[in-house]
């Protein structure tokens, strides 16, 4: 008790947020540290599992993959490729995006599986292309799922990131892994505290980013139809064409 009471009391001091090594100036490395591994995560996983939502193919591989890719230990995963890449940030990011690429690539397939089959058809219907299917009607009623997945892998990897001081790097874990070495305990838990705060902040960011989308007409996030129904369905836009000869 006397030690949270004494890490309160720490954060609330003007040493303790100023200067290179203050919590303010790593509070924002951390926070930079998260963008760069999210965007990265983004750029890779968001259009292989749009792909993969919108075709169907390569479903089962992701589930493996993405279940496997959750199960690597991260210290471990971190450690491994510092040995290749020497200390630095370089290490850091590669075991952040492959930690966070399974949460954005299964938000993405399922947003787009989320659509149901019905609205696909009668924009297929209309004449719209694979394409424009995609990026007209099951992004956009896929979205609340695939923020979802982006929002999922933000908060893995604001918790994960204090490891990038493990190898040299900045972030809050410099004032953890000081606080562990030194047997500072109040700044220990104060950072911890920060760091909670931080992925407070980030996830109220992505919580109201999704009300808001919510309350677009077509951004509901329709409930996706039964499997049995969206079979049925795929089979009759396949045999309509046969029908029509």
């Amino acid at each position: 008790m006397n030690n949270i009471v004494e890490a309160v009391r720490w954060l609330l001091t003007a040493d303790a947020w100023s200067g290179t090594g203050g919590l303010w100036v790593r509070s924002m490395e951390h926070l930079g540290y998260t963008l760069i591994a999210l965007g990265i995560s983004a750029a890779i996983a968001l259009p292989l599992g749009l792909l993969i939502g919108h075709t169907g193919k390569g479903r089962g591989a992701a589930v493996v993959a993405t279940g496997a890719a959750r199960a690597l230990p991260t210290l471990g995963l971190l450690t491994l490729v510092a040995l290749f890449t020497g200390i630095g940030l370089t290490a850091p990011m590669v075991a952040l995006v492959i930690l966070a690429a399974p949460s954005v690539l299964a938000g993405a397939y399922a947003g787009v599986e989320s659509v149901n089959p019905a609205t696909v058809d009668a924009a297929r219907a209309q004449g719209m292309s694979g394409w424009q299917v995609l990026t007209r009607v099951e992004i956009p009623l896929g979205l609340p799922l695939i923020l979802s997945g982006l929002r999922l892998a933000a908060l893995q990897i604001i918790a994960t990131a204090t490891l990038a001081a493990y190898v040299g790097a900045g972030g809050l874990g410099r004032p953890l892994f000081l606080g562990l070495r030194t047997y500072d305990y109040p700044l220990m838990l104060g950072t911890s505290i920060v760091v909670i705060l931080l992925a407070i902040l980030v996830d109220a960011v992505f919580g109201t980013g999704q009300r808001l989308l919510r309350r677009i007409p077509g951004l509901a996030g329709p409930q996706r139809a039964p499997r049995g129904q969206r079979r049925d369905s795929r089979r009759a836009t396949a045999a309509a064409p046969a029908a029509g000869r």
